[in-house]
């Protein structure tokens, strides 16, 4: 029994390499790791982010937008750096442009 012991063991021991091949293999993987985290990861996160600056950038007064919160509204005002949405008659509020996740339009066409 302590044989077989002893053999697993040497079977699962690390080998030592002659020469110093490794060192490149080693770095291409990394790279290759990396490479693949900003295809797959980073770019398609700014690709979306870019995509929705522009489309708060493109919102003028009267349309209609879903905050992040959920709330439905019409932006009544457009400011800087907020908008004043229009909850119900005399009901509006001021939330800062971030706040705003998509058109109220294109929801709606999400559910069909």
């Amino acid at each position: 029994m302590n044989s077989t012991i002893l053999s697993s063991i040497l079977l699962f021991a690390p080998q030592n390499q002659e020469g110093g091949g490794g060192g490149f293999g080693s770095l291409f993987v990394l790279v290759a790791i990396m490479v693949i985290f900003y295809l797959f990861f980073i770019r398609p996160q700014m690709k979306r982010s870019k995509e929705q600056k522009k489309f708060r950038e493109n919102l003028k007064k009267g349309d209609k937008v879903v905050t992040i919160g959920g709330l439905h509204g019409k932006i009544a005002e457009v400011q800087e750096t907020t908008f004043t949405l229009e909850l119900a008659d005399n009901v509006k509020i001021r939330i800062d442009k971030s706040a705003v996740a998509m058109d109220s339009q294109s929801q709606i066409g999400e559910q069909k």
